[in-house]
């Protein structure tokens, strides 16, 4: 984490080495088995995978900016929102992150960039609408924490065996339905190479999946936390995420559908009523689970003052 005022996190640190180690061991044998399995196949898709990368990881802010129609806004056209995001640079001491707004009624805000040097923190036009100065301030707090405990290359590079697993097991599908299943070439069943290939790019895209999406709910965790110790108001980040979680299930399926592809990167994931069953492979905790969490620092600091 960087030397900023934001609180350390052990066990945010103790997560991301044991998932960093296991994804590393997964990926030795996903590795190993595919080069025995298939040469061609490991070459072609370490190739791809370390390309989408390279892009991801260098241009992660301008390819997010772009996809979520984002526009990087200047102090004079909104004082407001700039000086909210000033105040927390000086409670922090961290750089002043570039500031930016997506014109969308979903409410949401996010944070993205490989370092604070080329961080953005934009909020959409629906969050500026229902939040209130306190309320926004500890939104963008928690955005500001994933910026200072470097989420976005962390969960770049923690995402990319699966980005190569789920490459890899793609090519075989493909290639097998276009008459690679069937296919012999001398001595080699080149149908059941293909099978195989799948289901090993399946087991590791699978464990990646899982390994990754855990880190992911407690990095979210830990972005509370930072935020509701370094305001010293965990109550307003509860009444942001309680009112952000409420106005989302009330916006149109269609305008959710078409955000939920940034819930990773988003303050609390776009997904409407009956969501529940998706929960265990979410990228965020339960509301629950973050209430309780700021409930308790809530008791922590009044038993501190």
């Amino acid at each position: 984490m960087a030397r900023t005022r934001y609180a350390s996190d052990r066990g945010l640190t103790s997560r991301m080495l044991l998932t960093m180690f296991l994804l590393g061991l997964v990926y030795v044998v996903f590795v190993t088995a595919f080069f025995v399995v298939s040469p061609t196949f490991g070459v072609i898709g370490l190739t791809a995978a370390l390309l989408f990368l390279f892009a991801q990881y260098f241009f992660s802010d301008r390819l997010t900016m772009f996809a979520m129609h984002g526009r990087e806004v200047s102090a004079e056209e909104a004082p407001e929102l700039h000086g909210v995001i000033d105040r927390i640079c000086a409670m922090s001491d961290t750089p002043k992150p570039r500031v930016a707004i997506a014109d969308t009624d979903v409410p949401n805000a996010f944070a993205t960039g490989r370092n604070q040097k080329k961080a953005v923190v934009c909020v959409t036009t629906g969050l500026l609408r229902r939040l209130d100065p306190v309320e926004l301030e500890g939104v963008l707090a928690h955005e500001m924490a994933h910026i200072a405990h470097r989420d976005v290359a962390v969960m770049t590079i923690a995402s990319f065996l699966g980005i190569c697993a789920g490459l890899i097991t793609r090519l075989g599908l493909e290639w097998g339905l276009w008459g690679g299943f069937n296919r012999r070439d001398g001595d080699q069943n080149t149908g059941l190479i293909l099978l195989a290939v799948v289901a090993v790019s399946a087991v590791a895209y699978a464990v990646s999946f899982l390994l990754t999406r855990a880190l992911s709910r407690y990095r979210e965790l830990s972005a509370d936390r930072a935020a509701a110790l370094l305001t010293g108001r965990p109550s307003a980040l509860a009444s942001a995420l309680t009112k952000v979680t409420g106005e989302i299930a009330r916006i149109p399926t269609n305008d959710l559908r078409s955000a939920q592809a940034f819930n990773a990167f988003f303050f609390t994931p776009a997904f409407g009523k009956g969501f529940s069953i998706s929960s265990l492979f979410s990228t965020h905790p339960t509301l629950d689970r973050r209430l309780a969490q700021l409930s308790t620092i809530s008791d922590q600091l009044s038993r501190g003052a």
